[in-house]
């Protein structure tokens, strides 16, 4: 009876309803037998498809069978609940999945550079939104609120596209980013005032997503100083030659002023207006030469010739001359030429050593003889610029003794050396005057 009874676990067996009859009624004498008794062909049925006929029949009839009835079947009714659960079960999901999905779907607005729009979305945050929405943002961009904030429905979701401004204020050129749509926009960001200003382009320009070219030059209070006054104007020039114009002076011939006059005019700067006349002065000056020094084995020690006298060159320079406000100014060379380039000295300096002594003339008095003759000076010159040297030698007596150049120009050693030799030829007759010197 009990592999019968495990028959109708199935939640899907037809006769579950009647079972429950039996359940209502079975156990009380007065119930009906009529529900069971009309069941049960049909539950015979199945039983005996399990292999077990006439268990159930023989369970009614005995009073036994009363007892396991009721607890056998007093578990039926939970077929019916197996039944319905499935059922139940994707009722709720469905009431449960519905739920979800409202709750889940966000009514955003979402404006992109101006451009507003309400949309529905799952999105969890604004980062999410936007790229649902395929809006990129690059590091010159602003969104607002930032990305990564969880959104919730009635949100407002701002993004601001950065647009270039190649800024030139006040002199100083720079490239700005602004999220602006209009100049004025752009520098009330930028915090620039615009009062009085001069700006390159409308203050109501729109800047598109190429950005612009700017320049701005502000208000500013210049002083200048011209002819002994002083005058303040107010103005966005820009140059410093334009502020002196705006002040009413004007620049003639040579006048400038004390900063260049294409820089830029700052506000508080002082400019001084220079007058100035000028002209031009020539001046010729020497080009000095160089001296050369050759080594001459020919001639004796100490001694020097002058081979190739030297030469001074000429230059000629152009100097400006310059009045600056009534003051004369420092002469400034403007240009130079090269009349005549220099001539170098040559001079040959003797490197052959001197004999100690002549034979025949050593022991005479060559100091008396030199100072009756020149005084004593090796380089006397007489009057008739025929004769130099301690001893008075012609310039051909003094090369035939061996003798280069002058003999004023050798030394002193070498002077005498030669006249001893002079004298061992032609004894005192050279010096007729002075000769009875050396003997005395």
């Amino acid at each position: 009876m009990a592999g019968a009874l495990g028959a109708y676990d199935d939640p899907y067996a037809p006769a579950y309803e009647t079972y429950g009859a039996y359940e209502a009624y079975g156990n009380r004498p007065e119930a009906p037998r009529e529900p069971y008794e009309a069941a049960l062909p049909r539950q015979t049925g199945r039983v005996a498809n399990e292999g077990a006929p006439g268990e159930v029949a023989r369970a009614v009839a005995s009073g036994r069978g009363s007892r396991r009835r009721k607890v056998r079947y007093a578990e039926r009714p939970d077929s019916s609940v197996r039944r319905l659960l499935p059922q139940a079960l994707v009722v709720a999901f469905l009431a449960g999945g519905t739920s979800a999905f409202v709750a889940n779907d966000k009514a955003i607005e979402l404006t992109v550079d101006g451009k507003p729009r309400t949309l529905h979305t799952f999105a969890d945050d604004v980062t999410e939104l936007l790229a649902q929405e395929g809006v990129a943002v690059g590091e010159h961009d602003v969104v607002a609120p930032a990305p990564g904030t969880a959104l919730a429905s009635g949100d407002e979701v701002a993004v601001h596209y950065g647009r270039p401004v190649r800024l030139t204020l006040d002199g100083h050129r720079r490239e700005v980013w602004t999220t602006a749509h209009t100049v004025q926009g752009a520098l009330d960001q930028l915090g620039v005032r615009a009062e009085g200003a001069y700006m390159s382009v409308s203050r109501s320009q729109p800047i598109g997503r190429a950005g612009l070219v700017l320049d701005v030059r502000t208000e500013r209070s210049v002083t200048i100083m011209a002819d002994g006054r002083a005058r303040t104007v107010r103005t966005n020039a820009a140059t410093v030659r334009e502020a002196v114009e705006e002040a009413g002076v004007t620049l003639r011939g040579e006048d400038t002023t004390s900063v260049p006059g294409d820089s830029f005019p700052r506000d508080g700067q002082t400019v001084t207006v220079l007058r100035v006349t000028g002209s031009e002065e020539v001046r010729e000056e020497p080009i000095p030469f160089e001296t050369e020094r050759r080594n001459d084995p020919t001639l004796f020690k100490g001694t020097e010739v002058v081979e190739q006298t030297g030469q001074p060159g000429l230059r000629r320079d152009t100097y400006a001359l310059r009045t600056v406000n009534g003051v004369r100014q420092k002469p400034r060379r403007t240009d130079s030429d090269v009349v005549r380039e220099p001539r170098r000295q040559i001079v040959r300096v003797g490197t052959k050593p001197l004999p100690p002594s002549v034979h025949g003339a050593d022991g005479l008095n060559w100091h008396g003889l030199a100072a009756c003759e020149s005084g004593g000076r090796p380089d006397a010159v007489d009057p008739s610029g025929t004769y130099g040297g301690l001893y008075q030698f012609d310039t051909h007596t003094w090369h035939s003794l061996g003798g280069s150049g002058r003999p004023q120009d050798a030394t002193a050693e070498e002077q005498t050396f030669r006249a001893k030799k002079l004298y061992v030829r032609r004894g005192a007759s050279p010096w007729p005057h002075c000769g009875t010197r050396l003997h005395g």
